[in-house]
């Protein structure tokens, strides 16, 4: 991870095409795996991941199967459009209904992102041994931070570096499919249904990054 870390910059340091005229993309419907490590090599979580685009809807769930000493479990179903997500245990059928307050996430491209550069990660001259890339780059408000986000031609989030005061995060995707396997996964559960939301902490921001920190 550290080796992706450093070639990502290595090529945004080194590549050369620009173009201005460039407006963000969003992603299609999604199906696949996700994972969220620390730059100090820590994985936070490794699990599926259900992305409905038009929806705003995000389902991930930490794979229990992949456990390391740093690993968080989680289970998020995200509302980004609504500004509400839940937390749930699925094995005790509960949950915690929160706000949310920061709807950026790595698998869609912010509307106020800047375009950087395209870059080629692996060989552009061999097929079959290179894929390009375009950087979009923003600021992240809420925390005082930055991101990176390295995106196929077709849109697809590939590994997105957020740079933040606390701490810092590479998210990669993995296996993606560009469908919605199981539509159930972004319904709220039965027994998740009716509860109020809960207060947040003073100087808490809720957001898809921050179940991390």
């Amino acid at each position: 991870m550290y080796a992706a870390v450093t070639l990502f910059v290595f090529m945004c340091l080194t590549a050369t095409t620009h173009a201005d005229h460039h407006q963000p993309c969003h992603s299609p419907n999604m199906t696949g795996f996700m994972s969220v490590m620390n730059l100090k090599g820590e994985v936070k979580a490794y699990g599926a991941f259900t992305y409905d685009s038009m929806g705003k809807k995000l389902r991930f769930r930490s794979n229990e199967s992949y456990p390391t000493n740093t690993s968080v479990g989680l289970e998020l179903l995200m509302f980004f459009d609504e500004g509400i997500f839940y937390e749930i245990d699925s094995k005790n059928q509960s949950c915690e209904k929160k706000t949310l307050h920061c709807t950026l996430h790595p698998l869609d491209i912010p509307d106020d992102a800047t375009f950087n550069v395209v870059v080629n990660s692996g060989s552009p001259t061999i097929e079959g041994e290179g894929l390009k890339l375009n950087v979009w780059t923003g600021s992240m408000a809420d925390s005082k931070g930055h991101y990176s986000m390295f995106v196929t031609m077709g849109c697809l989030p590939v590994t997105t570096v957020y740079f933040c005061e606390s701490t810092s995060f590479l998210i990669s995707t993995m296996d993606v499919e560009l469908e919605i396997k199981d539509p159930d996964l972004l319904v709220v559960p039965s027994y998740c249904l009716g509860l109020p939301v809960e207060e947040t902490p003073e100087g808490t921001v809720n957001s898809f990054l921050n179940e991390f920190m």
